[in-house]
C-alpha cells in the first residue's frame, strides 16, 4: 500500500486481513507461535490501526475486533487464573487465538500452490458447451436437402443390401441342445429287469427297441458300468458286434436297487 500526500511517500505492507498481521509480526520478530508476547504483539497490532487512521484510512471491522481480543487476552493474562481443564491445569487465554493463527498459517500455506493452478487453467483452451455445440451441428445440416437426393434407384440398391444380409443371416448355422429323456441308471435297471425271466441276452436284443444313436450309447455304457460292478458277465456270441449278457448272483445288485 502506497499513501502520497505532497512532498512525501509513505509505503504501508498490505495485509489480507488481522491474522495476516499478526503472522507478519510472529516472523519478522521470530516469536513462537505456541507462547506468543500478547502484550508486545498488542502493542504491535493496535500501533499499525493507529497509524492507518492517522492516515485517514478506513479500518475494516475485523482489524478492529481482533485489537479487542488482543486486549482482553493481555488482560486475562495480567489477572489470576481461575478457570482450569478437566485435568486441572490452568486454561491459557491464548489457546485460543494461537489456534485460529495455525488454522490460517495452514490455509495461507497451499494459496501459492492454488495460485499457480489457476494461473495454468486460464491458459488451458475452454472446452465449451457440448449440448451447444451439438445442437449447432443439427442447424447446419438440412435434412431436407439430403432426401431431395434420394431417388428410386437407391431405394431398390439399399432394399437389395438388406435382403442380402436377412438371407447370409438365415443360412448361418443354428445350434440346438436336445435333452434326451435316458439315464444310465435307467438302463442298467432296464437291462437287470430282463435278466429276470432269462439266464441271457444278446446286445442286439438289448438295443432292438432304440430310436437312435443316443439310446444305443446309453445302453453300451450302462452295460460297461453293470460289468464293472461285477453284476453281468459277457460272452461273445454269433454275429457281428454282437454279445451275450449274461446275470451274475452278486449282492451288489440289491445297492443298485
Amino acid at each position: 500500500m502506497i499513501i502520497t500526500d505532497l512532498n512525501y511517500e509513505i509505503k504501508l505492507p498490505l495485509f489480507e486481513g488481522p491474522f495476516d498481521l499478526l503472522l507478519f509480526f510472529i516472523e519478522r520478530d521470530e516469536l513462537d507461535i505456541y507462547d506468543i508476547p500478547i502484550s508486545k504483539i498488542t502493542e504491535d497490532f493496535i500501533g499499525y490501526i493507529a497509524h492507518l487512521e492517522k492516515l485517514n484510512i478506513d479500518v475494516a471491522s475485523e482489524f478492529i475486533l481482533v485489537a479487542a481480543t488482543l486486549m482482553r487476552i493481555k488482560s486475562k493474562l495480567l489477572l489470576p487464573r481461575e478457570k482450569v481443564d478437566e485435568l486441572g491445569n490452568e486454561i491459557d487465554p491464548r489457546e485460543e487465538l494461537v489456534r485460529h493463527l495455525l488454522e490460517y498459517k495452514k490455509y495461507k500455506s497451499v494459496i501459492g500452490e492454488l495460485t499457480a493452478l489457476e494461473e495454468k487453467r486460464s491458459l488451458k483452451e475452454k472446452r465449451g458447451n457440448v449440448l451447444k455445440e451439438i445442437k449447432k451441428l443439427a442447424e447446419t445440416t438440412d435434412v431436407e436437402s439430403e432426401l431431395q437426393d434420394v431417388d428410386l434407384y437407391k431405394l431398390l440398391k439399399i432394399y437389395e443390401r438388406v435382403l442380402v444380409r436377412f438371407e447370409e443371416e438365415q443360412k448361418k448355422p443354428v445350434h440346438t441342445i436336445v435333452p434326451y429323456p435316458h439315464t444310465i441308471a435307467d438302463k442298467k435297471k432296464e437291462i437287470l429287469s430282463k435278466l429276470v425271466d432269462t439266464s441271457k441276452i444278446s446286445f442286439v436284443d438289448v438295443i432292438a427297441s432304440a430310436q437312435n444313436k443316443v439310446t444305443v450309447i446309453f445302453n453300451f455304457l450302462a452295460i460297461l458300468e453293470l460289468l464293472q460292478m461285477q453284476l453281468i458277465s459277457l460272452t461273445l456270441g454269433e454275429g457281428y458286434n454282437n454279445f451275450w449278457i449274461q446275470k451274475l448272483d452278486t449282492k451288489q445288485e440289491k445297492k443298485l436297487a
